[in-house]
C-alpha cells in the first residue's frame, strides 16, 4: 500500500510515495473493520424501520429477524397519506417552521453581528450569560414556561412553539459569531467612513458573507423544529393542533394495539424523509460550517 504525500519546495510541488509497513497496514484494516461495524449498528435500526414498512403482519409478528419483506407491501404509505390527521400534523409543523426559521434566523444572525463587531458595555458578560442557557435542560424550565403560557392564554395554540424561536436560538448565535469572527473588522471600519450605520453594515456587508454558516444553522434548526415531540405534547391539547411527531405518537397508541406495525414505520419513514435528505445534501456544507465556526 502506497501514500501519496505533497512536498512544497519553493514555487513547486513534489509528489512522493511512502510505502506502508506491514504493522500500519493490519492496523489500518482492523480500525476500518471496526467502524464498519460501528456505522452497521447505528444504521441498522434505520434499515429495519425502513423494511418492516413494506411487511405483513405476519412477517412483522413472526418472530424471526429479517431485513428482506417477503411479499413487499407498498399500501401502508398511500394509507398513511390518507389521513387527515397525518396530513394536519406536516401542516402544522410547517406553520411553526416558516416563522420561527425566518424571524428568528435573523434576530440570531443580528445578535451575532452585535456580539462580534459591535462594542458596547457589558458585551461580554451578556454573551456568557446568553451562552450559559445552553446548559439549562428543557425538563427544567417547562412547567414555568407552561405555568408562563397558561397565564398569556397561549396554550393549546401554535403560539408557545413560534414566540420564543423567534427572538432567536442561543447555538446558532454562537456559531454565527465564531463565524463572524473570520471576517475582517477592517469590512466595517471602511463602511463607516463610507458613512453606513449599523444596521446597513450587516445588512449589505456581512450578512451576505455569513449567508452560508446561517444557511447551515438554519438546517440544522429545521431538523430540531421538525423532530421536536416534548414541547408540542405539553403545550398542545386539541389534535388539530398537533405537530408530526405528535401525530405519529397518537399513531404508536392506535395501532400497536392492532399490532399493525407497518403503518406506524410507513409514518415513521415519510416523517423521516425530510431531515434526511437535507442531511445527506447538505452535509459537506454542514460540516465544513461547523468547522469554520471554530476558527478566529
Amino acid at each position: 500500500m502506497k501514500v501519496a504525500l505533497k512536498k512544497k519546495s519553493g514555487n513547486k510541488d513534489y509528489q512522493t510515495d511512502r510505502v506502508l509497513s506491514s504493522g500500519e497496514k493490519f492496523w489500518n484494516i482492523v480500525i476500518f473493520v471496526l467502524l464498519a461495524l460501528f456505522a452497521f449498528t447505528m444504521v441498522f435500526p434505520l434499515i429495519y424501520m425502513v423494511a418492516t414498512s413494506f411487511m405483513t403482519k405476519n412477517q412483522i409478528l413472526s418472530g424471526s429477524l429479517t431485513i428482506f419483506p417477503n411479499p413487499i407491501l407498498i399500501g401502508k404509505y398511500s394509507e398513511v397519506l390518507k389521513k387527515g390527521q397525518f396530513i394536519s400534523g406536516i401542516i402544522n409543523t410547517i406553520t411553526v417552521e416558516i416563522p420561527v426559521l425566518l424571524i428568528g434566523g435573523f434576530t440570531s444572525s443580528l445578535a451575532a453581528f452585535a456580539f462580534a463587531k459591535m462594542d458596547f458595555r457589558g458585551k461580554n458578560l451578556l454573551f456568557l450569560a446568553l451562552l450559559a442557557t445552553i446548559m439549562i435542560p428543557f425538563a427544567v424550565v417547562m412547567i414555568p414556561q407552561y405555568v408562563l403560557f397558561t397565564k398569556l392564554h397561549w396554550t393549546n395554540s401554535l403560539a408557545p412553539l413560534i414566540i420564543p424561536g423567534c427572538f432567536g436560538n442561543v447555538s446558532m448565535i454562537f456559531f454565527l459569531r465564531q463565524n463572524l469572527y473570520s471576517i475582517p473588522t477592517e469590512l466595517m471600519d471602511a463602511a463607516k467612513i463610507d458613512g453606513c450605520n449599523y444596521f446597513r453594515i450587516y445588512y449589505k456587508i456581512f450578512l451576505p458573507l455569513m449567508k452560508g454558516a446561517l444557511g447551515t444553522q438554519l438546517m440544522l434548526w429545521f431538523m430540531g423544529i421538525w423532530n421536536d415531540y416534548l414541547a408540542p405534547t405539553i403545550f398542545l391539547r386539541s389534535e388539530k393542533l398537533w405537530t408530526l411527531q405528535v401525530v405519529i405518537r397518537s399513531f404508536n397508541s392506535y395501532y400497536a394495539i392492532q399490532s399493525d406495525y407497518a403503518l406506524i414505520m410507513a409514518a415513521s419513514v415519510i416523517a423521516m424523509l425530510p431531515t434526511l435528505l437535507l442531511f445527506f445534501v447538505f452535509q459537506r456544507v454542514i460540516i465544513e460550517s461547523i468547522a469554520i465556526s471554530g476558527i478566529k
